[in-house]
C-alpha cells in the first residue's frame, strides 16, 4: 500500500470538506475577519439585583428534593467515603448480583447508587428528571454513559494497535515522535488513574460512526431541552488516536522551534503571549538550518499575513502551518539531540488518510448540527499527548462556527503548568481574527495517571505540584477570562467545578466586573447526583447552571457508577460538606414535621 506525506495545509483543507450524508448539514455563517465591526454587547437597560446565593441555606438548596431522595444521596455519599468499601468495590457488585440476580440487582443499582448518579436507561425515561431540574432553574447536558466493558489486556492491546502507525505495527519503521507521543504498553489502558472521566478505545470506523450517532441523538436531544443547550463529545471516539498522538506531537515541536529561536535572540523566559521574534533575524535562522532557500521563504513572512510589525509571536507562527501559507510544504525542524532536520509529520498509507478523513468529517458532521439546532458544543479536554490536536482541532471548528456566538467550546485543564499560557493565547487570537471565545475551565481528570506516566517514560511532568497550585491557575485563568467578558459581550465561559469556594470566586468577580446572569456569558456546570447545594441554589437565583446527565441501562453504565464513587472520595472535603448539608435538611424536615415534603 502506497505511503503518502500529509501536510499540514492537506490537514486543513480536509477540516473544511464536506460532511458525511449521516445528518442534515447546517449552512455555515459568513467568515468574519479582522476586520469586521465589533459587535456591541447588551443595551444597558435597568436591571433587577442578582439575588444572593447562600449554599449553606438548605430549605432553599434542597426544596427540589425529597426527602427520600435526601436520604438516598446521605446514603449513597457516605458510602463513597469508606475506604475499605471502595476498595472492594468491584468484587461486592459482583457478589450482590450473584446472589440477588439480575432483576433485584438491577432494583437495588436504581434505589441507590444509579438513581443517585444516572438519570435513566434511555432519552424517552430521563425526560421526567430533566423537566423538573427546569423548573427549579438547571439544565442539563446529555451524555450517554455507556462503556465497553473490556479487560485491562484487551485494553492495552487495543490501544496499542490504534495508537501505533501501519509502519511501526510491521515493523518497518522506527516512530519519530518523542516518548510522550508515542504509546507505551504499561499505559495502553487509559482508564487507569481516571475517576472523573469516561473512556473510548478505538475498535472500527463503524464504531465511531456509532459514537457520532450517539452524540448527535444527544445535540438533538439537547436541543428540544432548552433554547440555550449544550451537549460534549469527545475526540477518541470518532477516530484512531493514532492522528491525534501525530498531529500532537507535531505541534509540540513546532511550539518548541518557536521557543529554541526565541532563546537564541535573547527573548528566553518571557510569556507566551509576550515573545516576539525579529523577523530579519528569524530568516536568517532559517537559511542556515537548511530548512529553505532564501528565495523560498520571502513568501512565508509578508505584510499580509503578519503585519508590518517586523515581529512575529507564537500565534503568527502557529498560523504558519495553517493552508493560508506555503510553508507546509516544508515542515521540518531540527532535532535538539542529533542537530538533523527531521519531518515533523509521519507518513500515512492511503487506508490511514482515508481514516483520518473520516475522523475530521465526523468533527463536522457533529458541529453543523449544534449549529442548526442552536446547541453550544463543547469538546472535552483528554489525556496531554492527545491535547494539543485536540485543542488545535476546535480552534478550526471555533473559527468556522464561533462568527455570530460562541457555539463551540474548548475545555482547558488547570491543573496543567501551560492552562494560563494557552487560555490567553487563544483569547488573542479570537480577538485578532474576529471569533467568539467559548471555553469551559476544569481542574482535570487524569492527574495520577499523568504523573505516573511522565516518570516512567521520561518526561517533564506536565501537571501543577499541589492541589492548591491548580487551584490557583483555575482562578488565574477564571479571572484573565471574567476580564475578557466583561469588554467582549460575544465571549462565554464555562465554570465546571464542584469547589464551593471557585463558585464563591466567580460570583464575587461577576458583581465587581458588572456582569450579570442575564447576560448568560458566563455558566456553572456540575455533575448529576453531586453537589446540588451549590447547583439548585445558583438556578434559582437566576444563574445559568447546568447538570451532566449520564443515562444507560444499569449494568452498561457500571464502570461510570465506578468512577462517580472514587470521584466522591478523591474530594472528601466537598463530599464531607454535602454530607452535613443533606443531614441539617432530613433533621429540618423531621424537625419541622415537613418529612412528606412535595417540591413545587
Amino acid at each position: 500500500m502506497g505511503l503518502r506525506r500529509t501536510s499540514w495545509m492537506h490537514f486543513s483543507a480536509l477540516c473544511r470538506r464536506a460532511p458525511l450524508s449521516t445528518a442534515p448539514a447546517a449552512r455555515e455563517q459568513p467568515a468574519a475577519g479582522p476586520g469586521a465591526e465589533p459587535v456591541c454587547g447588551p443595551a444597558e437597560t435597568a436591571r433587577p439585583p442578582v439575588p444572593a446565593v447562600d449554599f449553606g441555606n438548605t430549605q432553599e438548596a434542597y426544596r427540589s428534593r425529597r426527602s427520600w431522595e435526601l436520604a438516598r444521596s446521605l446514603l449513597v455519599l457516605s458510602l463513597c467515603a469508606s475506604p475499605a468499601l471502595l476498595a472492594r468495590h468491584e468484587q461486592l457488585l459482583h457478589l450482590a448480583r450473584k446472589l440477588l440476580g439480575q432483576r433485584l440487582f438491577n432494583t437495588l443499582m436504581k434505589m441507590t447508587f444509579y438513581g443517585q448518579f444516572v438519570a435513566g436507561e434511555d432519552q424517552e425515561s430521563i425526560r421526567p428528571l430533566i423537566q423538573h431540574n427546569r423548573a427549579f432553574g438547571v439544565g442539563s447536558i446529555l451524555d450517554y454513559g455507556v462503556e465497553e466493558d473490556l479487560t485491562p489486556e484487551e485494553a492495552e492491546r487495543t490501544e496499542m494497535e490504534s495508537c501505533s502507525s501501519a509502519l511501526e505495527r510491521d515493523g518497518c519503521g522506527v516512530s519519530k515522535r518523542e516518548k510522550q507521543f508515542q504509546a507505551h504498553r504499561a499505559f495502553g489502558d487509559r482508564r487507569d488513574g481516571v475517576t472523573s472521566a469516561r473512556t473510548y478505545f478505538y475498535a472500527s470506523e463503524a464504531k465511531c460512526d456509532s459514537h457520532m450517532e450517539t452524540f448527535l441523538h444527544c445535540i438533538e436531544a439537547s436541543g428540544g431541552a432548552s433554547e440555550d443547550g449544550f451537549s460534549a463529545i469527545k475526540l477518541t471516539a470518532l477516530g484512531r488516536p493514532q492522528f491525534l498522538l501525530q498531529f500532537s506531537d507535531m505541534l509540540t515541536k513546532w511550539r518548541r522551534f518557536f521557543h529554541h529561536v526565541a532563546a537564541e535572540q535573547g527573548k528566553a523566559g518571557l510569556a507566551a503571549v509576550d515573545t516576539k521574534l525579529e523577523v530579519a533575524a528569524l530568516q536568517e535562522s532559517v537559511v542556515k538550518m537548511g530548512i529553505a532557500s532564501r528565495a523560498e521563504i520571502e513568501d512565508w513572512f509578508t505584510a499580509e499575513t503578519l503585519g508590518v510589525s517586523g515581529t512575529l509571536d507564537l500565534l503568527d507562527w502557529c498560523s504558519l502551518i495553517d493552508s493560508r501559507t506555503e510553508l507546509s510544504r516544508h515542515l521540518v525542524v531540527p532535532n535538539m539531540q542529533t542537530g538533523r532536520l527531521e519531518p515533523l509529520l509521519s507518513q500515512f498509507t492511503e487506508e490511514e488518510e482515508r481514516q483520518m478523513t473520516r475522523m475530521l468529517q465526523r468533527m463536522d458532521v457533529l458541529a453543523k448540527k449544534a449549529n442548526q439546532v442552536g446547541v453550544r458544543l463543547m469538546v472535552d479536554a483528554e489525556q496531554t499527548y492527545f491535547q494539543p490536536a485536540i485543542s488545535r482541532l476546535t480552534l478550526e471548528m471555533q473559527r468556522r462556527f464561533n462568527v455570530e456566538r460562541p457555539l463551540i467550546f474548548n475545555t482547558f485543564q488547570c491543573y496543567l503548568r501551560d492552562a494560563y499560557d494557552n487560555v490567553i493565547l487563544d483569547v488573542e487570537l479570537a480577538r485578532r481574527e474576529g471569533w467568539c471565545f467559548g471555553a469551559k475551565l476544569v481542574r482535570g481528570a487524569y492527574m495520577a495517571q499523568e504523573r505516573a506516566r511522565a516518570l516512567e517514560v521520561g518526561y517533564e511532568d506536565p501537571i501543577n505540584p499541589t492541589y492548591e497550585a491548580t487551584s490557583a491557575v483555575y482562578h488565574r485563568c477564571l479571572d484573565y477570562v471574567l476580564e475578557e467578558l466583561k469588554h467582549n459581550a460575544r465571549a462565554a465561559v464555562m465554570v465546571a467545578s464542584h469547589n464551593e469556594d471557585t463558585v464563591r470566586f466567580t460570583l464575587r468577580r461577576m458583581e465587581e466586573l458588572g456582569l450579570h446572569p442575564a447576560d448568560r456569558q458566563v455558566y456553572f456546570g456540575q455533575l448529576l447526583g453531586m453537589c446540588d447545594h451549590i447547583s439548585f441554589p445558583l438556578g434559582q437565583a437566576g444563574f445559568p447552571v447546568y447538570k451532566y446527565v449520564p443515562y444507560g441501562p444499569v449494568m452498561e453504565v457500571l464502570p461510570y457508577l465506578s468512577r462517580r464513587a472514587l470521584e466522591n472520595s478523591g474530594v472528601m472535603k466537598g463530599a464531607q460538606r454535602e454530607r452535613q448539608l443533606l443531614w441539617q435538611e432530613l433533621k429540618r424536615r423531621l424537625c419541622t414535621r415537613s418529612l412528606f415534603h412535595q417540591p413545587a
